[in-house]
Order: C-alpha cells, then sequence, then structure tokens
C-alpha cells in the first residue's frame, strides 16, 4: 500500500489537524521563551505580531499548492525545481519532521516524569506512546483526521475551564506598563512566538489531501486564527497570574500557575492533573502529526510501500527522542529546531513560489 492522496479530509477536519500539528507543549513553555526574549510584559504583543507573520506565509504556502491538485509538497517541489533540488528540499523537510517528532515525545515524557510519573525510566514512557502512534499512522490521515476531532475541542474545553478559575490570580498590573520600553523588546520577542509555530509546513501536504481545496484558505486560516487566539490568552493569563520574573525563571509556567491555587468543592480541586493527562494527548496528537508527515515524505519520493516505512521509523524516532541527556538539551534542541523551521519556513514556500511564477510567466510569454 502506497500513501495516496485519494484518502481524503473536510475542510473542518483540515483546520483541526492544523491545530493538533501546532498546539503542543507552546502552551507549557511560551510564556517563559517569550518573556525572557522580551524582558517586559509585552509579550502578548509578540505573539500577535508573529502570528501575523506566520499566517502570511501560510497563506503562500497554500496558494503555491493549490496550483498542484492532489500532490503533496514532496510531489510538486521535484517538478518545480528538478529532481535534484526537489529531492534535497524534501529530504530537509524529512529531516525536520523527524526532528521536531523526536522533540516532542521526548517533550511529552519528560513532563510525564516531572508531574506523574516521577523515577520512571525515560524510555518506558516514550516507547508506549510510540507504539500507540504507530497503530494511528497505520490508519492514514483520515483515522488520525477523526481521532484529532475528538482530543482537539476537549483539549481546548479543559485549557478554557483552567484559565477562567486561574483569574482569580490574576492582576492586570503583571500587564504593565504596555509598551513601556518602545517596540525594541517587541521585535526581540517575535523569534520566540514564530517558533512555536513552527511545523506549519505540513499546509503544504495537508491541501493535497482536501475533498474540496478551494476552501484551502478559510480553512488553514481559520485554524491559524484559533491557535493564535489561544497562544495571546495563555500569554496573559500567565503572565498575569503569576508575573513576568516567575515565568523567566520556571521550566513550566503554565502548569506552576495552575498549581498556584485550589478550588474547593470543584470536581478537581487541583486542575493541574485533568490538565496534564488531556495536553499529554494533545502532545501525543502533535507528535503523530510529524510521524506521518515523516512517512508521507518518504513514501513519496522513493516510491515505497508505507507500512515498512513506518516500521523503520520507530527505531529512529526513539533514537531521536533519546539523544537530549537532559531537560537543558532537549531546550537547546527546541531552539535548534526553532532555527530550522524559520530557514525552512522561508526557504521552501518563496523559492517554489518564486520559480513557479518565472515558470508562468515563460509560459506565457512563449504564447
Amino acid at each position: 500500500m502506497f500513501i495516496r492522496t485519494d484518502d481524503k479530509i473536510t475542510a473542518t477536519q483540515t483546520a483541526i489537524f492544523l491545530n493538533n500539528t501546532l498546539l503542543g507543549a507552546g502552551v507549557l513553555t511560551l510564556p517563559r521563551s517569550v518573556s525572557k526574549s522580551v524582558g517586559t510584559p509585552d509579550g502578548w504583543i509578540s505573539t500577535l505580531l508573529g502570528g501575523a507573520i506566520v499566517m502570511l506565509v501560510v497563506l503562500l504556502m497554500v496558494k503555491i499548492s493549490q496550483q498542484f491538485p492532489g500532490k503533496t509538497v514532496f510531489q510538486y517541489s521535484r517538478l518545480l525545481t528538478g529532481r535534484f533540488i526537489g529531492g534535497i528540499l524534501s529530504m530537509l523537510l524529512i529531516l525536520y519532521f523527524i526532528t521536531i517528532a523526536g522533540f516532542e515525545i521526548r517533550t511529552l515524557a519528560e513532563v510525564t516524569l516531572f508531574f506523574l510519573l516521577e523515577g520512571t525510566p525515560i524510555w518506558a514512557v516514550i516507547l508506549p506512546f510510540l507504539w500507540l502512534s504507530t497503530y494511528l499512522v497505520y490508519g492514514g490521515i483520515n483515522s488520525i483526521a477523526r481521532v484529532y476531532t475528538i482530543v482537539f475541542p476537549i483539549s481546548i474545553m479543559i485549557l478554557l475551564i483552567s484559565f477562567v478559575l486561574s483569574l482569580r490570580m490574576f492582576d492586570i498590573d503583571n500587564l504593565r506598563p504596555v509598551l513601556g520600553k518602545g517596540w525594541s523588546p517587541v521585535f526581540a520577542g517575535l523569534k520566540s512566538t514564530v517558533l512555536v509555530f513552527t511545523g506549519c509546513e505540513v499546509t503544504m501536504t495537508l491541501v493535497a489531501f482536501m475533498d474540496d481545496p478551494k476552501k484551502a484558505v478559510k480553512a488553514m486560516l481559520g485554524g491559524l486564527a484559533i491557535l493564535m487566539s489561544i497562544y495571546f490568552l495563555t500569554i496573559i493569563i500567565v503572565i498575569g497570574g503569576i508575573s513576568i520574573d516567575s515565568a523567566i525563571t520556571s521550566t513550566w509556567p503554565t502548569i506552576d500557575l495552575l498549581r498556584s491555587f485550589e478550588v474547593p468543592g470543584f470536581f478537581f480541586e487541583r486542575l493541574e492533573f485533568p490538565f496534564m493527562v488531556i495536553w499529554l494527548m494533545q502532545m501525543f496528537c502533535n507528535f503523530s502529526s510529524f510521524f506521518f508527515q515523516s512517512t508521507l515524505g518518504l513514501s513519496q519520493i522513493f516510491k515505497l510501500k508505507v507500512h515498512p516505512i513506518i516500521y523503520a521509523l520507530v527505531p529512529l524516532l526513539f533514537i531521536s527522542a533519546m539523544l537530549p541527556k537532559s531537560l537543558g538539551d532537549l531546550f537547546a534542541l527546541g531552539d535548534t529546531i526553532g532555527k530550522m523551521g524559520l530557514v525552512l519556513f522561508l526557504l521552501v514556500p518563496v523559492l517554489l513560489s518564486v520559480v513557479w511564477l518565472i515558470r508562468v510567466k515563460g509560459l506565457k510569454q512563449h504564447v
């Protein structure tokens, strides 16, 4: 069986798939990373600006993908730039997706050990999630999309309930002064905010699987708008709740906010546990998306059957997840992934768009 793009998903499933691909550890770490970069309470402005930049680039990705109906970036990149350059771009994307997948499942394991299963060997946490994801990816994109459609609304509901109940800790003064040091800190924080959107290159494969590609712009930008709203709300609630100084020194500031209060008489008096359980599911979806993208790329580039590729990637992903020796190494890997993402984020769609425009104009001139 080869991975083909005749396994279609709806526009709503596409938007949810994009959200579940990008919405993961960023909710737990963004308040720390953006506060560290900005140094002022203006991280929420950086988040909005970063999201707007990402939307523009994703719009470009969608437009170029719509020119090649039923083809993913792994296929049409070679049509545009030739087999050699297109093959290099595709392999870079696959390496990028494998690295992110390893990073995500290792982050999932670290959070699990830190809050739920302290003392458990890290590999004992990674392997069950890896096996479960293998089963999910084995079913194809439609099966993945259906699981995401169940997980996503539950994740958002738990997140919003947690934020509403944490408003008792909120102090508007923690978000003041606005632009106290001007715009330069805001621009300094753009890198951190753009990094939480790394992986949106999956847009260039998702369009090919849509049953109505004409709705791709609405689906992708709508999905990103939801994601940007979630990150914006996370920054506001967490910084407003624990202050920028606490966010900078905390490893997982969002969890620390939820641990700082109790809700007597509520179904869960301590919210960090239900939140962590649901968010582990969200990070699992995040990992599975990149697992699928890696499998898709290798299958289409080398025209190989998908099932052997899935099994071959399992040990590779496990090794990728185990490479960081400490939490510091893991965060350093995250920074490296962010830099890779920025390069590919700009290089691939811009390069392919320029080549496409040159070819289209060349054809028109010949006519």
